[in-house]
């Protein structure tokens, strides 16, 4: 089967260096096996991402030389295609509203966090709520979200870079939100949606998504989606330890843009993936005949501005 990878920004602010990371490798991996790539701006949080941000990420990634072979995919533009997504599993039974405020779940002593997510177990406290229970929290002016019902059964997977990793979605995570009480559709529903629609067959992405794979594992099966392989990246980290973060404007793409040419931003990225033995000029199509998963190591790389000189 063809190779169809993705780029799939988050515009919520300027792109910084391990955003451009992450893309270069996902566009990598995919043009080394001859594939497509295919680009979405994961837009659902639209005060959060003014259409000037989804312009900049894009402007960066050309200036980059990353292309895609796509019309651009707007999530904000796919709300109907989502609503139907629920309607299937509605169907199916497998959705229930969910009043229980952040700091009720997090005050619950039956809620634990699983060991690696900073998230509660959900306990399931809404799942039985009668017709009744649920009109009487609405008349207090509680709004719903829906939650899926989860099996107690382990998904496992075998990462493409990282290798084998499984969590017991019950144990672990819980029955997980696909629409917010607010109305805005949950990330887990919108990107396994959207990389099924749109043909993708390969997700490459940070490692901090890994433990959002089974649920996504999941929702694939319930919905009758194929499963994409899945390869998750090491992280770049700033000197304090935490991982680069747009919020912060650490090493922000578009401040870096004004001091150095795509090129060598592009061969200091390549020497972290391993592609490069020491940061040279070079472009990303120039990186394709000799791009190996081999060579792209699997721990967190810090990194400094000083780093680019």
């Amino acid at each position: 089967m063809p190779v169809t990878g993705r780029l799939a920004p988050s515009p919520s602010g300027e792109m910084h260096l391990g955003n451009a990371f992450a893309a270069l490798l996902a566009w990598l991996s995919a043009r080394a096996q001859g594939g497509q790539v295919v680009l979405r701006l994961e837009d659902l949080d639209l005060p959060r991402c003014p259409a000037r941000f989804s312009q900049g990420v894009m402007e960066d990634f050309r200036w980059l030389g990353l292309d895609w072979d796509n019309d651009p995919v707007y999530q904000s533009q796919r709300f109907g295609y989502y609503e139907d997504c629920l309607s299937r599993l509605a169907a199916q039974g497998l959705l229930y509203p969910c009043y229980c405020t952040r700091r009720e779940l997090h005050a619950a002593p039956t809620e634990a966090s699983a060991p690696h997510t900073a998230a509660p177990v959900y306990s399931g406290r809404c799942r039985t709520l009668s017709d009744a229970q649920r009109a009487a929290l609405e008349l207090q002016g509680r709004r719903g979200a829906l939650r899926l019902r989860v099996p107690d059964k382990v998904y496992a997977l075998t990462d493409g870079h990282l290798g084998p990793y499984r969590a017991n979605l019950a144990q672990e995570v819980g029955d997980f939100i696909l629409r917010r009480s607010d109305g805005l559709y949950a990330y887990q529903l919108a990107v396994v949606a959207d990389d099924a629609a749109m043909g993708v067959t390969e997700v490459v992405r940070g490692r901090d998504l890994l433990p959002s794979t089974p649920q996504q594992l999941y929702l694939q099966e319930v919905l009758g989606f194929p499963h994409p392989s899945y390869c998750h990246l090491p992280l770049l980290l700033a000197p304090d330890g935490r991982r680069l973060s747009k919020r912060e404007g650490d090493l922000s793409l578009r401040a870096l843009r004004k001091r150095y040419p795509p090129t060598e931003l592009v061969g200091v990225l390549a020497c972290w993936a391993g592609l490069l033995d020491k940061p040279a000029p070079v472009t990303p199509r120039e990186l394709v005949p000799s791009f190996s998963w081999d060579r792209v190591p699997t721990e967190d790389i810090t990194v400094t501005e000083l780093s680019l000189s």
